[in-house]
This record gives structure tokens, sequence and C-alpha cells, in this order.
């Protein structure tokens, strides 16, 4: 408030019930009884009024700093108010009331843009040595299936393998790849990335998840780079002996007279020269396969009708190998698919299968499915002679394969055709004490379900 006006007002009500209290006195002293009273009653009324202008003053200044102090700024001051005694202290407040508009205006860019990233992100905020969660973006919430909540411990009953890896590190910084079961699903493996940071001396526990989809994704571009070294590789290996049989060719027919053994030459070059056009072009096509993957084209499709027309494609060959087809398709199913392309991804699936059990005497193939929060699961196993840990992480790259007669793109093309759908392909093999089946699982994320 403006201090000098405020004090000079006090003053000159102080002054003024001095100087009537000491008239009212004076009157009692030289025998003037009732003007004395009526003086001393106008003086009182003084002090009540000065008590009433000192109230008022101090109440519109607490309620001022109340309202500062729980970043309450929804009042407007008239420009009387802003002009007067409370000069100072309205200029204060909007000040403070524009700088928090401001910090509101960045808290709403920044959760806006954590809540738009593909990262979950959870930051935890610490206060009398126990932490809450001060924001979870909405990648975190529908990535686990978990409410906003501000509470750890609520949080640790949703996400228990989670919070206890964190809990076990102390909460201090971290890096490493945890694998975290979402309510009934199989566990999926994620990075974890934590790190601690301290604000106007409030600890900050800042907490990453990554899919380990996107470390697999900076995987495959170096899978990329090896199949263009691959391409080379075949591009080379067909056009090198192509290139030489096509000079011998030529010295072969520049000369003046031909002997019978050139024409055998001739004859044998031109036939490597076919294979090696006939390889190369087989390889081209593959190659295009990946490269020109089309957009789904999705229509409602009742999964145990598609699964129906696969099972009679691969009939003739589940009979010849004699493998039992266990069916437990849901038949009341219907997802929004391109029913072609999901059609060719189950029968490369299955075909695999039937390769994996080649050694096996009781061979058997098993078809599942599940729904759950959204997620539509397929899943194709077998008791097949499973997948070598050293292959692993080799099995969805373009151009790999065990097979000889294989040209290595049947699961990279399934993968991509399920990711082009929006969901995803996975697998795992079971131990022997588990049956060692080896299942491989669609997942479909239906919207709007």
């Amino acid at each position: 408030m403006n201090s000098w006006k405020f004090y000079n007002a006090l003053f000159a009500r102080v002054f003024m019930v001095i100087i009537t209290l000491a008239f009212s006195l004076y009157l009692f002293g030289n025998g003037y009884l009732y003007s004395g009273i009526l003086i001393l009653v106008f003086a009182v009324l003084l002090c009540a009024e000065m008590y009433s202008y000192i109230k008022n003053k101090l109440i519109f200044y607490d309620k001022t700093i109340l309202s500062i102090l729980n970043n309450d700024f929804s009042a407007n001051f008239p420009a009387a108010v802003k002009e007067g005694d409370y000069k100072n202290l309205c200029l204060l407040y909007d000040t403070l009331k524009q700088k928090q508009h401001d910090g509101s205006s960045k808290e709403l860019i920044y959760r806006s843009i954590i809540n738009n990233i593909d990262t979950a992100v959870l930051i935890l905020e610490k206060e009398n040595n126990d932490w809450n969660i001060f924001l979870m973006n909405d990648c975190f919430s529908s990535l686990f299936s978990v409410p906003k909540v501000t509470s750890w411990d609520y949080l640790k009953n949703y996400l228990p393998s989670l919070c206890n890896e964190i809990e076990k590190n102390g909460f201090n910084e971290l890096k490493t790849s945890i694998n975290i079961k979402i309510e009934q699903q199989e566990a999926q493996t994620f990075m974890l990335q934590t790190s601690l940071t301290k604000s106007f001396n409030k600890d900050y526990c800042i907490i990453l998840l990554d899919s380990i989809q996107r470390v697999i994704e900076k995987k495959e571009k170096e899978a990329w780079i090896n199949l263009m070294k691959i391409i080379s590789h075949e591009l080379m290996n067909s056009l090198t002996p192509i290139r030489s049989l096509s000079q011998n060719l030529l010295q072969i027919v520049d000369q003046d007279h031909l002997e019978p053994e050139d024409f055998e030459d001739i004859k044998s070059s031109i036939s490597t020269i076919i294979n090696r056009s006939d390889h190369l072009q087989f390889f081209v096509e593959n190659y295009r396969k990946l490269a020109a993957l089309p957009t789904p084209n999705k229509k409602p499709t009742a999964v145990h009708l598609l699964f129906e027309d696969c099972l009679k494609i691969m009939s003739p060959i589940f009979e010849s190998e004699n493998i039992e087809i266990t069916n437990e398709i849901d038949k009341n199913q219907i997802i929004s698919i391109d029913q072609n392309q999901i059609e060719q991804v189950i029968i490369n699936l299955l075909t695999n299968s039937v390769f994996a059990l080649k050694e096996k005497k009781h061979k058997s193939i098993k078809l599942t499915t599940t729904a759950q929060n959204n997620r539509f699961y397929i899943t194709i196993s077998d008791n097949g002679r499973g997948i070598e840990n050293e292959i692993k992480d080799k099995i969805f790259l373009p151009f790999f394969t065990t097979r000889k007669d294989g040209a290595g793109i049947g699961l990279t093309l399934s993968k991509n055709s399920i990711e082009a759908h929006g969901g995803y392909l996975s697998h795992r093999t079971d131990n022997e004490q588990s049956g060692g089946r080896t299942h491989f699982t669609i997942c479909f994320i239906q919207e709007g379900n």
C-alpha cells in the first residue's frame, strides 16, 4: 500500500483523538460536565472510526497476501483501488498473477509435450521421505492400463515388478531392461531409465520406460544396412559371372571358324547366364515383396472363418505329415483386418510350424485366441524343435533362414503386415518342464471396443 498516505491519514486521526480527549479533560476540569461528556463521546467515536479504518486496511492486506500464498489470482481490483492506498500491493499481486499465468501456460505446454511423446514417463516427488506421483503421462497410463493416480503405494498394486525394481535400487539413477506383466498378459520387456533432479529443495525421480520394440527398431536399421550388403553381394555374385561369361561368348563368336566344342561352351555359358538371371530375378522379387507391402484394407472379419480357410489350404500338408491340429479359435470374435494379408501371415506361421515338426514323432499344432483390454491375441504354437537361443534375435531379419529351400522373408513379411495393422508379432519358447512348445503370438489393438 501507499505507506505515506496511510501514515498521514493515521496521524491525522490520532491527532484528532488526542485533541478531543484533551479538550474533554479541559471541560471536566472547569466544571463543564455535560460538555466534557459530549466531547468524550466524540473522541470515542473517532477512536472507533480509526480502529475501523486500520482494520479494513489490514483485512484487505491480509486477504491479498493469503490469496498470493494460496496461488489464488482470481480477484480483479478496480482502478480506484489500484491507484489508491493499495497501489504497491496491487502491483505486486498483478505481477505475481502474470507470472503464475505464464507458469501455468508453460506447465500446460510441457504436460502437452510429455503426454504426446511415445515414451512412458513417470515423475515422482519426494515429500517427508515419502515418494508420490507428481506426473504420469498418457502413454504410461494407456500402455500399462493404469489410472492417473498420485499414490506410489497405489501404483504398486498395478505394477509391482516395476515399483519393486525402483525401490530395490533406492530410487537412484538406473538404466536396465525389465520384464513387466500388464494385468494377466504375458510379461513384456521394456528399457527402464531413471534419473534424479532437485528443484526448490524438492527431490524428483524421473522414470522413462521404452518398449523394447524401439530398441529392436534401432537394430532393424542396422539390419537394413546389412540387407544392402546382402543385396550388393547377391548382385555381384550374379553379375560377375554373367559379365565374365558374356566376354567369353563375345571372344568365341568373334572367331572366323567355330569348332564343335565352341558350341558346347556357348550352350554351357548361356545356360549358366539363364540360371544366374533366374536366381537374381527370384531375389529381386522377394525384395520387392518386402519393400512394397500395400496398406491394409481393413474390414470386419470373423476370425474363426479366416482360420477355416487357412486350415483348408494347409490340410493336405497336415494330413501328409500326420500333424494333430487343436483349434480353440473364438467363434464369436470379429476384428477389423485385411483378410488377404493376415491369411498369408497365418499360412506363413503354420508353414514354419510344419517345418519345425519335421523331426518329431508326435506332431501337434494348437490355435488359440484371447481378448483383453482392447487387445486381441492369436497364438499359434507347436511342439517342434523350438528356436535356438543363437538365432532368436535374427528370425525376423530379412533373408535370414535356416531352411535350404527358404527365401528368408516369410517372418519378415508377417511382422511387417502385423505392424501395418498397428499390432505386433512376438514369439517365445517354453522350457522342457513346460512342454517345450514354441508360441508365435499376433496382437491386434482394437480401437473403439
